[in-house]
């Protein structure tokens, strides 16, 4: 869950925000998919959620954007956001399996959602380059 800011009410922007996290939950849950975590923290970034689909492990980027004004919601995922993603993910992948070398197939995933509550899953959207 997100922090609540110090009033202890969330702004609508930020309902409105865990609305779609909550909306791509439940799609992922109704395409087969298993929740591992939600809203993951780490210095490096943010992972959304965390779904086991089959024996995958996808870390799932949530977008929401009102309009296509500036690209729309899949476009917000620039080069410096999935920079922040792999790094979060790669620092999960070592709190959760240490040393192993039993690490799950992964990919990167992004749910988009637009203010009419039409939601997109890219499956595999990028690549943990560099």
């Amino acid at each position: 869950m997100k922090p609540i800011r110090a009033s202890g009410v969330r702004t609508p922007r930020q309902r409105a925000g865990d609305a779609a996290e909550q909306a791509a939950c439940a799609h992922l849950a109704a395409n087969g998919c298993r929740i591992v975590a939600r809203n993951v923290r780490y210095r490096e970034g943010e992972l959304d959620v965390i779904a086991l689909d089959g024996a995958v492990l996808a870390f799932v980027e949530v977008r929401l954007r009102s309009g296509a004004r500036f690209g729309g919601a899949g476009a917000s995922v620039d080069a410096l956001k999935r920079r922040r993603i792999v790094r979060a993910a790669q620092h999960f992948l070592v709190e959760r399996y240490g040393a192993t070398n039993r690490l799950p197939a992964c990919r990167f995933d992004v749910i988009t959602a637009d203010a009419n509550g039409v939601t997109e899953w890219i499956r595999d959207a990028f690549a943990a380059e560099g």
